[in-house]
């Protein structure tokens, strides 16, 4: 029982009680959210890795690709990078420049299809098998074909486009004319028409004076191909050979500044203009540079604006 000075002693006592709750209220606080992160993540994966996927199947000849057994491919070389929610923003994304393809936009680099539509299986099948080059995504042909057209049914699967669109009808690539000297004098008045060297450089050294300000779709900062650098194992993103050079100009990269050119020039300039490019390899044996040599010596291309 409190004598009259009872106030007195509830008020020295509620300050004592209210310091030793505080830190104990805090610790438990934090304990909780750490929790409640790590259930988020983990539903998240779960929900990834467990839920029906849109897309089950992909189709490459006479192989067929099934999401469920290229959700255990994903989970051992993929995740690190793309994520679990197929985002682009695994674990390893921070350190990883470019950053890795957010495949919930179903928007992909390399297709055989006109912009802006989604790639065949095929593509992708490529695309898994080949790698990309000037990037951390390397080339997986060491994996069985089963495993990488199952990889390929799982990507599928991140993107609800796969459900209600089909891929494009792949674009015609006609037969490759004679490389000559007036084609390649004509593909380096194309380039220069084109403006072409306002990225790739006159030299094709990928520092054109917009170079240093390009971006993907994703704001990310984006450098043009560097030609020059070209030798006889080089290869572009999206192939090597003059066929994929010319592909590349007719379906465009999609996510990046390379527009397509299919409604811009006719098959015939984008042929004259591969002849042109594989010139600006200087340190590559290739027909292109040996009709150069024969012809007398390189093509100048003209001075931007004539």
């Amino acid at each position: 029982m409190r004598s009259g000075c009872s106030g007195k002693a509830d008020e020295v006592a509620a300050p004592v009680v209210a310091e030793r709750l505080v830190p104990e209220f805090t610790r438990r606080v934090t304990f909780m959210n750490a929790v409640s992160k790590r259930l988020f993540v983990g539903l998240g994966l779960a929900v990834c890795l467990v839920l029906p996927s849109w897309a089950q199947e992909a189709r490459v000849g006479n192989l067929t690709g099934h999401a469920a057994n290229g959700k255990k491919q994903y989970r051992r070389y993929c995740i690190g990078c793309h994520g679990p929610l197929g985002d682009g923003d695994g674990e390893n994304a921070p350190w990883i420049d470019p950053k890795p393809r957010d495949f919930t936009t179903a928007t992909f680099k390399c297709r055989s299809t006109p912009t802006g539509t989604l790639p065949t299986d095929q593509d992708l099948y490529k695309s898994v098998g080949r790698g990309f080059s000037n990037s951390n995504m390397p080339h997986w042909d060491a994996l069985i074909d089963q495993d990488r057209i199952d990889l390929v049914a799982y990507i599928k699967s991140f993107s609800p486009r796969w459900q209600s669109e089909k891929p494009g009808q792949p674009i015609a690539v006609p037969a490759e004319p004679a490389v000559t000297k007036e084609s390649i004098t004509h593909g380096g008045e194309l380039f220069q028409k084109m403006e072409c060297w306002k990225c790739h450089g006159q030299q094709g050294r990928g520092d054109g004076p917009s170079a240093s300000t390009l971006t993907d779709s994703k704001d990310q900062p984006i450098r043009p191909y560097n030609f020059a650098d070209g030798a006889d194992d080089s290869r572009f993103k999206c192939g090597e050979t003059n066929q994929d050079l010319y592909r590349i100009f007719m379906a465009g990269v999609d996510g990046t500044p390379m527009p397509s050119f299919a409604d811009v020039i006719q098959p015939s300039d984008a042929w004259d203009l591969v002849h042109f490019l594989r010139t600006l390899q200087t340190n590559r044996h290739s027909k292109e540079n040996n009709v150069l040599k024969g012809s007398g010596g390189k093509v100048a291309p003209p001075t931007p604006g004539n």
